[in-house]
């Protein structure tokens, strides 16, 4: 039994790293503690309670992690220290030792945090509560917005793709799912506190259903028919899982908005076969075909992985070639990392830090190029923009449905609005289009 009373009056500092999924979860434990009665400390004061939730990505990840831990630690040095996260549960001893952690909490002890606090005393040593991998099996609610606008529902976890790069599945577990019915419930529960819109979030999201039998293309039928939810975003959706049916509905929907945001990784047959993952490219633009034809005007994200082991100079330039013929939106560039413990460690070819480095500034270069003719292509268009609320003196920003950022001048009375407007020219730094009421 928690005792309540030690909870009172207490103050809660929160640090999430990675992706929306994790945002999600640190969210939901954000309204735990304040079920609790704990309450977000205000800038600059002290904290009794510190939770950080990792990302183990790449080897960058774990470092920022553990800057983040040493700078909380240091900002707070009376304070609870928590950490939970992929990093956490891959290498919970190493994150034990580090100086002022408290307690670290692998998948599986995540959601029971408050189990693991005890009277909040700092401790000599941090101790490390995980669970072996076939053990993660638990999925854990979370529908959450914390100071955004915007909602993030958790519909899956865990991923059985064990891509040959990845160490995310050592970090989450197998794939497992919500019911669409108790996911249809908590969408309720968000248009009730005011949500006008939902970002579907997981690990592998287009593989709902492990679980419960149900199908992701049910999942999102179902969304749709809920009340006061007026957006829906898919985040994440692999292109192999990335079906005609979800597609087709998208570009009937209501509420789901067309934005789309698919991992590629490689442009290179030859290197998405060392990737082992599950398609072709020839498969891959078939999807971004599709998408254009129901949706002309579609957001489409890739995400791209440069440098990874096999990736010779003519693979580089052969998928480059085939990104650049692409009809998507923008890209997100990521270096390969090398993980402990993957298959790629296996293959023998290697690139330089400084070939990456080269080859990720010509993608983003590339990047910056698509999404700017997309914006350009919608100036003097009237379109909906859902508005978000903004640091004071700072212009406030929101999203067209197809995903075009927007800055308006600042006013509180906007916020969490979804407004019509005429879409401008270019502000100072290129980011947004100017919004005219």
């Amino acid at each position: 039994m928690i005792d309540t009373t030690l909870f009172q009056d207490k103050t809660a500092v929160y640090y999430t790293l990675g992706c929306k999924l994790n945002f999600s979860e640190t969210s939901t434990i954000g309204r735990m503690l304040r079920e609790m009665g704990v309450r977000t400390a205000r800038r600059g004061e002290k904290a009794d309670i510190c939770v950080v939730n990792t990302c183990s990505v790449t080897e960058v990840a774990d470092k920022k992690c553990r800057q983040a831990i040493h700078r909380l630690v240091k900002q707070h040095p009376d304070a609870f220290v928590v950490v939970t996260g992929c990093y956490a549960q891959l290498k919970p001893e190493t994150v034990a030792g580090i100086e002022g952690v408290d307690v670290v909490l692998g998948a599986e002890q995540k959601k029971d945090l408050l189990n693991y606090l005890g009277d909040l005393r700092k401790r000599d040593k941090g101790e490390a509560f995980t669970s072996p991998l076939r053990d993660i099996r638990s999925f854990a609610p979370s529908c959450s917005r914390g100071d955004r606008t915007r909602f993030f529902l958790k519909v899956q976890d865990g991923c059985d793709y064990f891509c040959s790069y990845c160490t995310i599945p050592f970090a989450r577990g197998r794939s497992r799912n919500g019911s669409i019915a108790s996911l249809v419930e908590q969408a309720r529960q968000a248009a009730a506190e005011g949500g006008k819109e939902i970002v579907l979030t997981g690990v592998n999201i287009g593989d709902f259903g492990k679980t419960t039998g149900e199908k992701f293309a049910d999942l999102v039928r179902a969304l749709d028919e809920v009340e006061g939810i007026e957006r829906y975003r898919i985040s994440s959706l692999e292109p192999d899982l990335l079906t005609d049916d979800v597609i087709e509905f998208v570009a009937r929907s209501k509420r789901f908005m067309p934005h789309f945001h698919i991992p590629l990784q490689s442009g290179c047959d030859e290197v998405l076969k060392l990737m082992r993952r599950r398609y072709t490219s020839a498969l891959f633009a078939e999807k971004v075909r599709r998408i254009k034809e129901t949706m002309p005007d579609a957001f489409i994200g890739v995400d791209v992985i440069v440098g990874t082991r096999g990736e010779t100079e003519e693979y580089f330039e052969q998928g480059y070639r085939f990104i650049e013929g692409l009809d998507v939106t923008q890209l997100h560039v990521f270096s390969y990392s090398e993980r402990p413990g993957t298959q790629a460690l296996k293959i023998p070819h290697t690139v330089s830090p400084e070939e990456k480095h080269r080859r990720s500034q010509r993608l983003l270069e590339l990047s910056e190029q698509k999404t700017h003719d997309f914006y350009a292509r919608h100036i003097g268009q009237t379109l909906p923009v859902l508005l978000e609320r903004a640091k004071p003196g700072a212009p406030m920003h929101g999203f067209t449905p197809n995903y075009i950022r927007v800055e308006v001048p600042h006013d509180n009375t906007l916020d969490n609005q979804v407004i019509r407007m005429r879409l401008g020219d270019f502000n100072e730094d290129g980011s947004a289009l100017l919004g005219i009421i």
